[in-house]
């Protein structure tokens, strides 16, 4: 399912998905001394006035709570899978789901607030409670560097390991991957995940499946790499069980000759794509995912083609840049297939995806030590940390869910809400409950469409309960002004 652009209709105050900011996830209307001040809606089909005729931030209309989905986008989304409880929205969309508004008291008008918080900070109740939460959140500086310090030593002895001793991995180069790499991590820096890349020419890519997201991986005609050809199955495949194998094996064996440091294997977890280190760092540990990917330069598969709608974000340019970068496969199982022989491959988008963080800003200066700040990675990090928070107090329930749920709905967030000013970073409560409502919109319909690949549903309508679950959970946290977010596991 594409994620239509930010810029259709120009119609403020509409859903992007049709629903109306008058029945969308609120249950009264705002009273009038709310609605005091707020600029008027245009008229449906009328433009909007242009910027600089525009109210300023004193004058901005406030939206309710998560209901502000920012103005429709270019293509409309195809229809739902099945219909929202609740009936229809006014004007035929329908109405995503219900977001409380939170504690009484905790919004007020963006020129009151930011006039309260000379320095941006909003002064809200629930925008005090986030920058408390957010504090808590940080990395210390010194933890940082002794466990980066750590880890790269570890990875650097068998990177060299790895290459002296099976020339089929003679090639492989680090990268560097996941949250610690996209400065969005949480609460303690003890997981890292590295990429081990090998380069491999004249692929054959083959779908597997009807997401486009999973492929059997062939060789167009002799490789170059002749060392490959042992990794290749009965199919003549290249079996991603095979080569995981065998890299596990030589680090299995290296791990005991890293000195001044105690490094085990975890055991294998089925399924899983990463070969994962522990390594002792009295009272906890670090755990380091190795991950084998290979490195194809040629085009992306068409599964990709209507995803990375970043033009109305990051620029057509960014796209088009992006798009011309080589292509990612990890060794991962796909768990569909009838017969699990471990020859599947996954794409993988971690190197922009990465870059797409680290340089999120629809200007240049976003966020640099000269320019404007916005807020969109602190949203981001306390998402991760709700998710991270109600996992440990209903592990079973949530197994399904992991981090990469809460990142993607983020990219499609930034793409709704494309501009700077849309996520100002004395707005941090109201752009959180924006970002958060649209979650609970997907994990209502079930619908999460990959970023990249959009006929990817990363929602599946089998884990609906799952789904249903982490909803209630999340409606009950903001009904209670996120208690969960004072605990300590």
């Amino acid at each position: 399912m594409p994620l239509p652009d930010a810029t259709e209709g120009g119609v403020a105050g509409h859903l992007p998905w049709g629903g109306d900011t008058r029945t969308a996830l609120t249950t009264a209307a705002p009273s009038p001394r709310n609605r005091r001040g707020s600029a008027p809606l245009p008229a449906p089909g009328r433009p909007e006035a242009p910027a600089e005729n525009r109210p300023g931030p004193a004058a901005r209309p406030r939206p309710d709570p998560a209901a502000a989905y920012g103005p429709r986008r270019e293509r409309p989304p195809p229809p739902p899978p099945s219909p929202l409880p609740g009936g229809p929205a006014a004007g035929g969309g329908e109405a995503p789901p219900t977001l409380p508004r939170g504690p009484p008291g905790s919004r007020a008008p963006a020129a009151r607030r930011r006039a309260a918080a000379p320095d941006g900070a909003a002064a809200t109740p629930l925008a005090l409670r986030l920058r408390e939460v957010l504090s808590r959140l940080s990395l210390g500086r010194q933890d940082v560097s002794d466990a980066s310090g750590m880890v790269n030593q570890v990875v650097s002895h068998l990177i060299q390991a790895i290459r002296s001793q099976d020339s089929s991995f003679s090639s492989i180069e680090r990268l560097g991957a996941g949250s610690y790499y996209e400065h969005v991590k949480i609460s303690e820096p003890n997981e890292f995940d590295i990429m081990l890349v090998m380069r491999v020419e004249r692929l054959q890519l083959d779908e597997c499946d009807e997401t486009g997201a999973y492929y059997y991986l062939t060789f167009k005609r002799n490789p170059k790499e002749k060392y490959l050809l042992k990794f290749l199955d009965e199919d003549k495949r290249l079996s991603a069980f095979k080569m995981l194998q065998a890299l596990r094996e030589i680090i299995k064996r290296e791990v005991r000759n890293i000195e001044n440091m105690e490094v085990s294997v975890k055991r294998k977890k089925a399924g899983s794509p990463a070969i994962t280190l522990l390594i002792k760092k009295p009272p906890a540990e670090i755990s380091v995912d190795i991950i084998l990917t290979l490195e194809v330069q040629q085009s992306w598969p068409p599964s990709t083609q209507d995803g990375l709608r970043i033009e109305q974000w990051l620029g057509r340019k960014v796209r088009g840049k992006f798009r011309n970068t080589a292509l990612y496969l990890v060794a991962k199982q796909n768990k569909n297939e009838k017969v699990l022989k471990g020859n599947t491959w996954r794409l993988s988008f971690s190197h922009i995806e990465k870059a797409m963080l680290n340089d999120h800003g629809r200007s240049k200066t976003c966020c640099e030590s000269d320019g404007p700040k916005c807020c969109r990675k602190s949203c981001l990090k306390l998402l991760k940390y709700l998710l991270e928070q109600l996992k440990m107090e209903y592990t079973k329930e949530l197994d399904k869910f992991c981090s990469y749920h809460v990142k993607t709905a983020f990219f499609h967030s930034c793409v709704m809400w494309p501009n700077d000013t849309d996520w100002h970073v004395g707005d941090l409560d109201h752009c959180f409950q924006k970002y958060l409502g649209y979650f609970l919109h997907c994990l209502q319909k079930s619908q999460l469409p990959h970023f990249f690949i959009p006929k990817y549903n990363l929602l599946s309508l089998e884990d609906k309960a799952s789904s249903d679950f982490l909803l209630r959970q999340i409606n009950n946290e903001f009904n209670n002004g996120f208690p969960i977010f004072q605990k300590r596991y």
